[in-house]
């Protein structure tokens, strides 16, 4: 008998809860979809389901076997979906939701490369700052930054999120320039309040210890780009992604301080719904992301941290 069948054939009886059920599915009698599911027990020597008349149960080694079987099977129609997506041209809409700045900032180029190499798929982008269900809004991937809980979605990692603590020449010429945590707890700060924790920022020493600053901000706002104009402007020390402050430090128009102090670093991953049946749209635009930022994205190659 055709192994992979009776992979199919045992998988379908657990889930359906019958033979009869799992040989509807497979166009099969329930004599053969039993002898299928038999033919692995005797090849195994193990029992995998115990029968009667009303209904199936799994076996302890069954318990095992069925979720390695339906591995098996996932990874199968993985291969064959790719085989036949590679003959394929993504076409739709491919729905994107971003951060409001990241979006603004890094998204735009990525997207037109993608665009010219599809000619037959559009995009729509949703920037903003809260949390939104991917299902409910119908997106097909989103871009996300920080720890994600949810065991629902399926990620994807695109770089490093790295934070890092900065202010102008001309501040730090009024000021001076501190030199060590505790002397951000005087300074006037520009913080991005909607950060879980917005007015905490905790950097860490020797033997990995942690410096929480926190406190009243000079300066607090939902849109990181208006922060990293403050900061040009002299309000204040600003504390953000090395994404948004990356090409100032380049240019000389904003100083990363206390660079001796390692700040909290986050990932920026694609995040879509599901694993399965990815669309060709949805999984090829996931990798020109990979491939445009990666583990050393350009604005920290820009940065002199």
């Amino acid at each position: 008998m055709d192994r992979l069948t009776g992979l199919g054939v045992f998988v379908a009886a657990v889930e359906e809860g019958s033979f009869a059920a799992a040989a509807r599915r497979f166009g099969l009698s329930p004599a053969m979809a039993g002898k299928h599911v038999s033919a692995i027990e005797t090849e195994l020597n193990a029992r995998l389901l115990q029968r009667t008349t009303r209904r199936l149960s799994l076996t302890d080694t069954g318990h095992t076997y069925f979720e390695r079987c339906k591995q098996i099977l996932e990874a199968f129609d993985d291969a064959n979906r790719e085989a036949r997506d590679s003959h394929e041209t993504a076409r739709g809409v491919l729905r994107i939701a971003a951060p409001v700045t990241f979006g603004a900032m890094h998204l735009g180029q990525v997207i037109a490369r993608y665009l010219e190499d599809h000619p037959q798929v559009n995009t729509e982008v949703l920037l903003g700052d809260r949390y939104v269900d991917l299902l409910d809004a119908g997106v097909d991937v989103a871009i996300r930054i920080g720890r994600l809980q949810d065991p629902a979605l399926v990620t994807r990692r695109l770089a490093p999120c790295r934070m890092v603590a900065c202010a102008s020449p001309a501040y730090l010429k009024r000021h001076g320039t501190p030199r060590k945590p505790g002397d951000l707890l005087k300074a006037p700060r520009l913080t991005f309040s909607e950060a879980v924790s917005g007015g905490d920022w905790t950097l860490f020493g020797e033997r990995n210890r942690a410096h929480v600053i926190d406190g009243p901000c000079r300066i607090a706002a939902n849109n990181t780009q208006m922060l990293m104009a403050a900061a040009l402007a002299g309000a204040g020390i600003a504390y953000g992604p090395t994404f948004v402050f990356g090409e100032h430090m380049r240019r000389g128009e904003l100083v990363p301080l206390l660079p001796r102090y390692r700040t909290t670093e986050l990932v920026i991953q694609a995040v879509y719904p599901s694993a399965r049946r990815i669309p060709l749209k949805v999984r090829g635009f996931v990798d020109y992301l990979i491939e445009a930022f990666g583990d050393e994205p350009y604005w920290d190659r820009k940065a002199k941290l």
